[in-house]
């Protein structure tokens, strides 16, 4: 019964484990926030805002509808708790979720452009909650957070990587490395809701090849599997609407 978490916690260390071999062979920077300059179709995340807000709003009237993260991902019940964080999904490492595409057309068109894709979901945070400190499990993708939803009192809901801070706007994009320590506080009577993505880290020929591998690995492992499975179950017991 202890074999799964033990290999889990051998393959995390793994990963983590070649981070250092990343960072030579990275082609953008490998601090924890990046600049938006580094990706050059960051503009047309941004310049999709309206369209990707307005399908967001369309869901947000049946949040029934929608698991709370760990309901998908049972390896998030630390940091997921009751209702307090939601997600949507579109793609799970490489995988569409093809009946949750069609509900967000426009959302899934851009999505879709963004180079290197492997994750895509809106994440929506209750108000009052904290995602404890974690990590992600591997260097081989970044990640991207588009502002839907921002409470008033930004200051009051912001996000943590490392030793900076971060606060969301609506409309625009920040881009950081999860496999530095985060969390996020929602300190606000308000829902917060993003767009989050993870992308390919671009890398020189060897980075790329290493990265495909570790992806390849994630992406079979039940770390992948089991969400896959709990999403496509969830959906089948979806009441069907129309």
């Amino acid at each position: 019964m202890q074999f799964y978490p033990t290999m889990k916690k051998i393959g995390v260390k793994l990963m983590r484990g070649v981070a250092s071999f990343q960072d030579r062979h990275s082609l953008i920077s490998t601090d924890p926030v990046l600049a938006n300059k580094e990706f050059p179709w960051v503009g047309d995340v941004e310049a999709a805002y309206p369209a990707i807000r307005s399908e967001l709003e369309a869901l947000l009237e049946h949040p029934e509808r929608i698991p709370a993260f760990h309901q998908i991902s049972p390896d998030q019940e630390r940091i997921s708790k009751g209702d307090n964080w939601k997600v949507f999904t579109f793609h799970a490492y490489g995988t569409r979720i093809e009946d949750n595409r069609a509900l967000c057309p426009q959302t899934s068109k851009l999505i879709d452009r963004i180079p290197g894709l492997q994750n895509a979901w809106f994440s929506i945070l209750a108000p009052g909650y904290h995602i404890p400190p974690h990590h992600g499990p591997t260097r081989a993708v970044v990640r991207l957070h588009l502002g839907l939803i921002v409470p008033e009192d930004r200051e009051s809901c912001w996000i943590r990587v490392d030793d900076q801070i971060c606060t969301w706007e609506e409309g625009k994009v920040i881009v950081f490395d999860d496999t530095y320590e985060h969390e996020v506080r929602n300190d606000t009577p308000d829902r917060r809701v993003v767009l989050f993505v993870d992308f390919d880290r671009p890398m020189d020929r060897i980075g790329s090849l290493v990265n495909r591998l570790l992806v390849y690995l994630i992406r079979v492992s039940n770390y992948v599997q089991v969400p896959l499975k709990n999403l496509a179950d969830w959906n089948k017991e979806l009441p069907k609407t129309g």
